[in-house]
């Protein structure tokens, strides 16, 4: 399978956004429901992981390739460069220092 970049994989998105009607402009999507969809397909991720169903159909790996389908459909439906905001999150991160014993996850 060709490897393709984040703009190029928007791009793509947009593409099939606009072919099948999901909206590819501002004023043809609800934000709200296309938030609660990433929120929803996060769910299925974690559900599909919490019973083992890695692979395949409604595989954790299926649900979370979902999950940045939609987020990469409203970054390019709003012109985000979603590649430049997480090189500058990155970037932000590397100056933050974390109260490990407030956070609830585990760490190395």
């Amino acid at each position: 399978m060709e490897k393709l970049s984040i703009d190029e994989l928007t791009e793509l998105i947009l593409a099939q956004a606009r072919e099948k009607g999901f909206g590819a402009k501002p004023e043809e999507i609800n934000v709200a429901e296309k938030i609660a969809l990433i929120h929803s397909e996060i769910s299925e991720a974690y559900e599909a992981y919490r019973h083992k169903n890695i692979d395949g159909k409604d595989g954790f790996k299926e649900e979370l390739g979902d999950a940045i389908q939609r987020i990469l459909h409203l970054c390019g439906v709003f012109g985000i460069n979603v590649g430049e905001e997480i090189i500058k999150k990155i970037e932000s991160n590397k100056g933050r220092n974390w109260d490990w014993d407030k956070l609830n996850e585990n760490h190395a």
